[in-house]
């Protein structure tokens, strides 16, 4: 007897992806996210969301966190997410996330959670001491994917370990409930240029909200004036930038401008260095500032629009919650019904 393939999920394609609301988005967040969701509104059913259940795994001000989710909101829509194209809603407001989440916490095994490493990293030393959310947190993400029968899922380096969860999840929900092809094994979006961006303080550092240093990140909302001081303040090195990409790649610092200023253009990194290879920082800093507050400006000033009328913003996302509810409570009642609940 040989072992057969797992049946292929038949149903359209979707893809699925959010941000949690715990802080300011900055150009990492921009760049290796929003205009990549822009573009696949164009090209795909697409559902993003407002991550506020990931974001309460650790402690989040209550009087801050609606405030914060519409801030998302706007930074989604800001960067060219059309609410007419793109379902844009919180998490919280479909209960069918939390729902599907606690019977694929049945499903999971505890091995695979203890396998995850993003959990290690983020408890640190003191485990004992994390919210059991922020340890489960992965399988409250495969439901977010699979409640949905998202087919792709835009990933960094950090998420694809979770997505693996997911696609387990799936695979052993699909067998032990006899469903073949039921839910799909999602796929993963490569982000492509632009989907790593490092610190302006640290090329070795990822660039974070959390950093103290507000000069370590361009947020969303700066204006055209802190865009350009922060490029000037950036960290570089004396050298003049090479010629090849090798020499760049052992220049942190530089490798992570030249990088900023490709993704922006929409170049690669070698066109880059064809134009400014041999000139120094004082002459590509101030192009690459430019470059920045030409692009970033825009969606600043957008963002404080619509942040100074909420009214909108909440009837984009109360608009997006009843769609994505719509698409959800289907696959969570079949669940039900393959789960045996009374009633389903």
């Amino acid at each position: 007897m040989t072992d057969q393939a797992p049946v292929a999920y038949t149903g359209p394609s979707r893809v699925l992806s959010g941000v949690q609301p715990s802080g300011a988005l900055h150009l990492g967040n921009y760049l290796g996210a929003l205009v990549k969701f822009t573009r696949l509104q164009h090209e795909i059913d697409t559902f993003i969301f407002v991550a506020d259940l990931h974001a309460i795994t650790v402690w989040q001000d209550p009087a801050a966190l609606a405030q914060q989710t519409r801030e998302i909101a706007a930074a989604y829509i800001a960067s060219g997410l059309d609410p007419d194209k793109a379902t844009i809603f919180p998490q919280s407001a479909v209960r069918e996330h939390a729902d599907l989440a606690w019977i694929f916490q049945c499903v999971a095994r505890l091995g695979w959670l203890d396998r995850m490493t993003q959990f290690k990293e983020k408890s640190g030393k003191h485990k004992e001491r994390s919210s059991v959310g922020l340890y489960t947190y992965p399988v409250l993400q495969a439901a977010d994917i699979l409640v949905y029968k998202a087919t792709h899922v835009p990933v960094g380096e950090d998420q694809k370990q979770h997505l693996e969860l997911t696609r387990d999840i799936a695979g052993k929900f699909n067998h032990d409930f006899n469903a073949p092809g039921y839910f799909p094994l999602p796929e993963p979006l490569i982000q492509g240029p632009g989907a790593r961006v490092m610190s302006l303080r640290d090329g070795s550092a990822k660039m974070s909200k959390s950093d103290p240093s507000d000069y370590s990140r361009i947020n969303l909302t700066d204006d055209a004036d802190a865009i350009a001081a922060k490029i000037k303040k950036a960290r570089t090195d004396p050298e003049p930038l090479p010629e090849t990409i090798e020499e760049l790649a052992a220049r942190a610092e530089a490798d992570n401008l030249v990088g900023i200023f490709a993704a922006l253009a929409g170049k690669t990194k070698a066109e880059v260095l064809a134009e400014y290879a041999g000139k120094g920082f004082g002459t590509f800093k101030p192009a690459l500032a430019e470059l920045a507050v030409e692009k970033l400006s825009p969606v600043g000033e957008k963002m404080r629009g619509l942040l100074g009328d909420p009214a909108v913003l909440d009837a984009i996302l109360a608009k997006g919650a009843e769609k994505a509810r719509e698409a959800a409570a289907p696959t969570l009642a079949e669940v039900k019904k393959l789960v045996g609940f009374w009633g389903a």
